[in-house]
């Protein structure tokens, strides 16, 4: 019981933790204003981090590469600390470590996208004005238009974020499968 419960308070931390970084990369990438105050927290959560990393990895095409590096620098971590608790040999787990992170990372993004879609969904029918709903428009708008395109309106009602949720979760169990299939975790 107590290793579960380490493992689940491990879980909770490195996720959100992980998420965030992911988050960073995708305010910087959907260009939303660095003074706005969720902006402004996930920064101030992760300079400590990143702002190291960024000697070392530098920006390119308008992605956060340090932020991603740092990502999958948590993932290891966290990886490797779950295998310590169930008690594998860290140096022959460490090569599959590596690779699993980025799976790990991986499914910390789908999961964000998950989140934010449901969340500006039940917004938009509870409280369409709230002031949260301006930066998750930005952020899923790139996500969401594609879908759009495609998809029209049936009746008024946007479907698209269903659409969305249903390819995130599709993209979940489909890393969930190759971590099993290759590293034998997940």
């Amino acid at each position: 019981m107590f290793g579960d419960i380490i493992r689940f308070l491990l879980d909770i931390t490195f996720t959100l933790f992980g998420a965030v970084l992911v988050l960073r990369c995708w305010m910087q990438l959907a260009r939303v204003h660095p003074r706005h105050p969720v902006t402004h927290s996930v920064i101030q959560a992760t300079n400590w981090l990143v702002l190291p990393l960024r000697r070392v990895v530098p920006g390119v095409g308008g992605i956060d590469w340090a932020s991603i590096v740092a990502a999958w620098l948590v993932a290891i971590v966290y990886l490797l600390l779950l295998a310590l608790l169930s008690g594998l040999n860290l140096a022959t787990f460490l090569p599959a470590a590596l690779g699993l992170a980025l799976l790990t990372v991986l499914k910390w993004g789908l999961n964000l996208v998950v989140w934010m879609t449901l969340i500006q969904a039940v917004l938009s029918w509870v409280n369409p004005h709230a002031p949260l709903m301006p930066l998750l428009q930005t952020l899923t708008a790139p996500l969401l238009a594609p879908i759009r395109r495609v998809l029209p309106l049936l009746g008024g009602i946007d479907l698209s974020p269903l659409v969305l949720l249903v390819i995130a979760q599709v993209a979940l169990m489909m890393v969930a499968r190759l971590s099993i299939s290759l590293f034998g975790f997940y």
